[in-house]
């Protein structure tokens, strides 16, 4: 007969065995399920600059009694084709107005605005006009001209989805990480900065390098003459004399 201390520690040993047993399966398990998603520490990662199709757009202001554009909307038509030549990747659109007090006028400056964008660049085919009929009678119907453009774009901000202060529901609050919105509103602006969005993926060729002065410097070099260059007298300026 085995004694009831012998039983005691027998059951023990099959216990922590049994025990074992299961910490080595769980350790096999290889299938890399995330069980809860954490949301990033570095703001990059958690507010990303994406690049996406946009347009810009610009409004003309139309009265009934007058039809073309004046200087300062040529000149903001003209900004358009420029832009659309560097930037555009659709038809300029042009929303004019039917069936209101200035829709004679605007038809006249439809044609004028035409003329600016084609001589600014924009092929006629390029340009597509949309009449509308404005849904407010109490506003001043206007032309509008817009295009398609790849942009750069980040956020929305001001999402907060854990409170600030003490909260012992939210596990990053003991770890001193950032809060949710740290950083959107750096990474919004920069992506407004970025003159062409195809640098966030790839840089740009390299301009050929300028080597007219190259040239001559080696020319120089070759004859065994000084490569620095001399300036006459007449042309330096003494230090005494910039203060005068």
């Amino acid at each position: 007969m085995t004694t009831p201390s012998a039983d005691r520690r027998r059951s023990l040993r099959i216990a922590l065995a049994l025990t074992g047993l299961s910490v080595m399966l769980g350790a096999c398990n290889t299938t890399g399920e995330i069980v809860t998603q954490t949301v990033p520490t570095d703001y990059r990662q958690r507010h990303p600059i994406a690049v996406q199709e946009g347009r810009k757009s610009i409004v003309i202001f139309v009265g009934k009694a007058r039809g073309g554009l004046s200087a300062e909307q040529r000149a903001d038509v003209a900004g358009v084709a420029r832009d659309w030549v560097r930037e555009g990747t659709g038809s300029v659109v042009v929303d004019v107005p039917i069936e209101t007090a200035n829709s004679r006028a605007a038809t006249a400056t439809y044609q004028d605005i035409r003329s600016v964008l084609s001589s600014g660049g924009v092929p006629s085919r390029a340009i597509v006009q949309h009449p509308y009929r404005p849904e407010d009678p109490g506003l001043l119907p206007t032309i509008r001209l817009s295009y398609s453009k790849i942009a750069a774009v980040a956020g929305p901000c001001g999402l907060w989805p854990e409170d600030m202060g003490p909260n012992i529901l939210d596990p990053g609050y003991n770890e001193n990480q950032p809060y949710f919105n740290l950083g959107c509103a750096s990474q919004r602006n920069l992506a407004a900065m970025i003159d062409n969005p195809a640098d966030l993926e790839q840089p740009r060729a390299e301009t050929p390098a300028y080597t007219a002065r190259r040239d001559i410097a080696f020319e120089r070099y070759r004859k065994g003459t000084t490569t620095t260059t001399t300036y006459p007298e007449a042309d330096r300026a003494k230090l005494s004399d910039t203060g005068k």
